[in-house]
């Protein structure tokens, strides 16, 4: 018998309140710097002035005699040591069909540092201020070797090289469709909309920084690893395989963390060191970031230059897209991020348009800056980005209104299941439906009353809009859970049911929705069910990024409740004598149809061995899920100075089925500030003639805050076309909102300069719009 969902106050589709959150406004968090160990040691890096150099020597002497010196850490030490170098990104390949290209990325740099802040030797003391102390104390011998940062500087001939199988600083390169063919379509085209755009470089900021505390069980041998992180497997095998340590040898724990936004995806050098040292040490080590480290040695997001292209026929239908891109990936190609610029950004390059025709052509660079990473949206950002710009660019110079130019390309309904141009299938979508609740919410056709006001106030209004759509799921479908019904221990104790995964918690509230999922299958009080994350000895998994957590992990949640339900159904049966198929559960109690024989969901675990009924389930979706929306927003720019304010947000999404409608808002409105901040504000810059970075502290790095906003947002879900890849109908959320912030802004400043005289400007506007570059815009001739 299937067990259908319970509609009840704290099952799915209600705004259950956040069960994280009385600990963390109580501060009885745990975060990782919150545990302090006995005999714990603190480390501390020496990190390379260099953006590029020779490491000579190391003289670690004068440090390793200071007081609290318990060892100094060299990278010729790890690799006499044979700890071996990260991967890279093999997957992708070069132009000439070698594998990718990138220099071996150690724990710490061995022979050459490649960028401002690679961590050279590692001093491990009692106290971090010793360590901190000793760190200054390491001289190393460099050899300034010469270097290049930017895109165009990499890509120069003669340009010096990161590594010499890199020839011309490629680390990789793909092209995707038919230049042949998009060649012809351009060739008949009645319009030709060409951009050069630049997704600038940013940093994740989260509140919390990197933190890494590992304990040695000298009884085992076995490294216990607390960290902040979202991938708690993908660590531990990362340490695992560069120490050369069995899997069963360390153990990943993670308590609360203080933000991810994709940076804290996977092992970074620092952690393996940190756990080298432990292993070595035979005693607890604890590394914390401190902010500036975060600047200069943690993923950055984005900085991809690209020229981009789009053929229109006189009737405004797209023929043709072409996208030529260079992607700067820093000073290691990763395969995370060569991934997410050259296969995931062009996975929604077209997005919610009829596009067949394509011709894409990315190179991944190298440089001497920090490696890029996953950042939130990661690739798709940057690819929206591209197309929305196009489509208002092509809207002005057809003189075909935005909206009708979008409602002329869009998909239909009746063209799902859609194959796109790079081969993915889009399961469902109404996006012109979408487009008009947006337009709706938004008062799109009062807007010139809006801006006559804004005009008497001597500020200069514009109207921005985005229609997109993401890929989600991070093509990791399958997820396994385990599900245990405990008998109640105590009188006060009624029993619990105790559900872990290895999707992990990021302050997104993914607990309390895979809660109330198991409260819509078991239909007990939410008091009664226990979410268990973060722990690799409880069980592996991917972990949280791609949007995955509900639609993978609340997937894998439900089908293994129902399987739980089904087992405990077949117990309960057995206790009653009865047949199961006549056995009815329903709200914590089995009953035999037709008879008032019941027996309490607990009751029966406690009459099982262990006092308990146990079920590990592993189930999978059947593909990735599409969520898309409309995001319209309006900007006032101050011409004396070029300050823009967001005075307006409004947005209609299709996020599929909604769990906790309190909990994707508030995804919505963070993703969205994240894409304002870019739009807007933030930028990593390095110098191009020292390599240093130059907006490596808050007091440089401009990020959005508190004010960014002088009204609400406004953000509502559309539930009418549930995604078709998995059983609970849920799309990804977590990245949508940044992803649809960015065009949508952009384009409203683009707007506001063409309704006052500025159209000849829109094509060069670029992130981040700060007051200063608007300003100089605006006094640019309108001719």
């Amino acid at each position: 018998m299937s067990t259908e969902p319970n509609s009840t106050r704290f099952g799915s589709g209600q705004a259950v309140r956040r069960l994280e959150d009385e600990s963390l406004l109580a501060g009885t968090g745990r975060y990782a710097d919150d545990l302090s160990l006995p005999g714990q040691a603190h480390l501390a890096f020496v990190r390379s002035p260099y953006p590029h150099a020779a490491i000579r020597s190391v003289d670690t002497d004068a440090a390793a005699a200071m007081p609290g010196v318990l060892r100094v850490i060299t990278g010729a030490d790890l690799v006499a040591a044979g700890v071996k170098p990260m991967p890279g990104a093999p997957a992708f390949k070069r132009a000439d069909g070698a594998d990718g290209a990138t220099p071996p990325r150690r724990a710490l740099a061995h022979g050459r540092a490649r960028f401002v802040g690679e961590p050279v030797a590692a001093v491990i003391a009692e106290t971090l201020q010793q360590a901190r102390d000793a760190a200054e104390a390491v001289v190393v011998d460099y050899d300034d070797l010469p270097m290049v940062v930017d895109l165009k500087g990499a890509t120069a001939e003669g340009a010096p090289l990161l590594c010499d199988e890199g020839t011309g600083n490629i680390a990789a390169e793909v092209r995707y469709g038919s230049a042949d063919a998009t060649a012809a379509a351009f060739a008949q085209a009645s319009h030709v909309v060409k951009l050069d755009i630049t997704n600038q470089r940013v940093a994740a900021l989260t509140i919390e920084p990197r933190t890494v505390s590992v304990d040695y069980d000298a009884s085992t041998g076995r490294l216990l690893i607390r960290m902040s992180t979202q991938m708690p497997s993908g660590v531990r095998d990362a340490v695992c395989n560069a120490i050369g340590l069995a899997k069963e040898s360390v153990r990943v724990v993670v308590g609360d963390v203080g933000g991810g936004f994709g940076m804290k995806t996977g092992a970074y050098p620092e952690d393996i060191a940190v756990a080298y040292a432990a292993h070595a040490l035979q005693r607890p080590v604890k590394w914390v970031a401190d902010r500036s480290e975060e600047f200069v040695s943690s993923c950055h997001g984005r900085d991809v230059e690209s020229h981009a292209e789009l053929a229109l026929d006189a009737s405004g239908k797209i023929l043709g897209l072409r996208v030529k891109s260079h992607a700067n990936v820093g000073a290691y190609a990763t395969g995370t991020g060569v991934a997410i610029q050259l296969l995931l950004g062009p996975w929604v390059q077209t997005s919610v348009y009829d596009i067949q025709t394509i011709d894409f052509h990315i190179k991944a660079v190298l440089t001497n800056t920090a490696p890029t990473g996953a950042y939130r949206g990661a690739g798709r950002p940057e690819a929206i980005f591209i197309i929305e710009r196009l489509m208002d660019e092509a809207a002005r110079q057809t003189g075909i209104d935005r909206v009708e130019l979008r409602r002329r390309n869009f998909i239909q309904p009746e063209q799902m299941p859609y194959k796109i141009a790079m081969g993915q299938v889009y399961d469902t979508g109404a996006f012109e439906s979408i487009m008009d609740q947006g337009l709706a919410l938004a008062d799109w056709s009062g807007f010139d009353a809006r801006a006559a006001a804004s005009a008497k106030q001597g500020k200069q209004r514009g109207l921005g809009i985005a229609t997109f759509l993401e890929w989600t799921g991070g093509n990791v479908f399958e997820e396994r859970v385990t599900v245990a019904i405990k008998a109640g221990t105590t009188p006060e104790d009624d029993g619990t049911i105790e559900i872990f995964t290895a999707v992990n918690a990021m302050g997104q509230g993914i607990a309390t929705s895979l809660a109330q999922l198991a409260v819509d299958a078991f239909g007990v009080p939410i008091e009664r069910v226990r979410i268990v994350l973060g722990d690799t000895d409880r069980g592996d998994g991917f972990g949280s990024a791609g949007s995955r957590s509900l639609f993978t992990g609340g997937s894998a949640v439900r089908i293994g409740a129902e399987r739980t339900i089904d087992k405990a159904r077949q117990l309960a049966a057995k206790e009653f004598e009865a047949a199961a198929d006549d056995v009815v559960y329903a709200n914590g109690v089995f009953t035999v149809a037709g008879t008032d024989l019941t027996l309490d969901l607990f009751a029966l675990a406690g009459k099982q061995p262990e006092s308990e009924i146990f079920m590990e389930s592993t189930s999978a979706v059947a593909g990735p899920s599409w969520p898309n929306g409309c995001h319209i927003c309006e900007v006032e720019i101050d011409p004396s100075t070029g300050e823009v304010a967001v005075v307006a947000y409004s947005s209609v999404n299709d996020v599929g089925r909604v769990v906790n409608p309190m909990i994707v808002r508030g995804q919505l409105e963070g993703g969205a500030v994240q894409g304002i901040g870019q739009a807007l504000y933030e930028h990593m810059v390095y110098d191009v003639e020292t390599g240093q970075p130059i907006t490596g502290s808050l007091m440089d790095y401009a990020a959005p805050r508190a004010d960014v906003l002088t009204s609400m947002f406004r953000m509502e879900m559309d539930e009418s076309t549930p995604c078709k890849n998995n059983p609970l109908g849920v799309k990804g959320v977590g990245e949508l909102g940044t992803i649809g912030a960015t065009p949508a802004i952009v384009n409203a400043v683009a707007d506001a300069f063409a309704r006052n005289g500025l159209a000849k400007q829109t094509p060069h506007l670029q992130m981040p719009l700060s007051p200063a570059r608007l300003w100089q815009a605006m006094q640019l001739p309108s001719n």
